[in-house]
C-alpha cells in the first residue's frame, strides 16, 4: 500500500450531478425533471403501488391464506452434548440453562434434542424431549420431568 494507491471504498463517493447550471451544461432549465407535472414539483413523489387512481394490482387480487405466527410456541433448543457441562446429579431446568448461558432471550419452553452423547446422570426438567434424547438420558441414568406449572 502506497500513498498514490489510496482511494475511497467503492460506492462511498458518488458523482455529484450539478443541476440548473445553464442550458449548455445539459442539466439546466428543467434540471432533468421534464416539463411540469407531479414528478417535476418539489416533494412530488408517488407512493409505491400507486397506479394513477386505477385500482392497484395489490387490491385487485384476492386475499389468500392466514398467518398464525403471533400464537406460535417458541422453544429454546438445547442439545445433549451441551448438558455435559453440569455436574453429575445436577438438576437441569430453564433457570439452570439460563445461568449456564445455554439459552438466551424469551422462550415459551425448552426442548432437549439428542445430538451428541450424555455422560452425566442428570435430573432434567423440560417442556419437550426428543425420542433419541429421552433414550440417551435414561441410558445415562438420568430422569426427565415436565415443568411444575404444566402438571
Amino acid at each position: 500500500m502506497n500513498l498514490h494507491t489510496l482511494k475511497p471504498r467503492p460506492g462511498s463517493k458518488h458523482r455529484v450531478k450539478r443541476l440548473g447550471c445553464g442550458e449548455s451544461s445539459g442539466h439546466g432549465k428543467t434540471s432533468g425533471k421534464g416539463h411540469k407535472g407531479q414528478k417535476a414539483r418539489s416533494g412530488g413523489s408517488i407512493r409505491l403501488g400507486f397506479e394513477g387512481g386505477q385500482m392497484p394490482l395489490i387490491r385487485r387480487l384476492p386475499k389468500r391464506g392466514f398467518n398464525n405466527a403471533a400464537f406460535k410456541t417458541r422453544y429454546a433448543i438445547v442439545n445433549l452434548k451441551d448438558l455435559n457441562r453440569f455436574e453429575n446429579g445436577a438438576t437441569v431446568d430453564e433457570a439452570a440453562l439460563l445461568d449456564a448461558k445455554l439459552i438466551r432471550g424469551k422462550y415459551d419452553g425448552v426442548k432437549i434434542l439428542g445430538i451428541g452423547e450424555l455422560t452425566k446422570k442428570l435430573a432434567i426438567t423440560a417442556d419437550k424431549v426428543s425420542a433419541s434424547a429421552r433414550e440417551k438420558i435414561e441410558k445415562a441414568g438420568g430422569t426427565i420431568a415436565a415443568p411444575a406449572e404444566q402438571k
